[in-house]
């Protein structure tokens, strides 16, 4: 292994997310942590949260 992998802070939900292979190219560009954050940020820039970091309700089951 070579050490700790880069990571950065979702501007939508306020969680901390690593690079990922997928990313490789473009992680300099990568801003959200997953698709529903990406979705969501025009939600949190019209409230004007975008800098503050949203309450993330734990404990939930995600159902597929």
């Amino acid at each position: 292994m070579s050490g700790p992998l880069p990571s950065k802070t979702c501007p939508v939900c306020g969680r901390d997310f690593t690079w990922r292979r997928k990313w490789a190219k473009d992680w300099e560009n990568v801003r959200y942590c997953s698709e529903r954050c990406r979705r969501n940020r025009r939600l949190a820039e019209t409230a004007g949260v975008a800098d503050a970091p949203r309450a993330v309700p734990s404990g939930r089951k995600r159902w597929r």
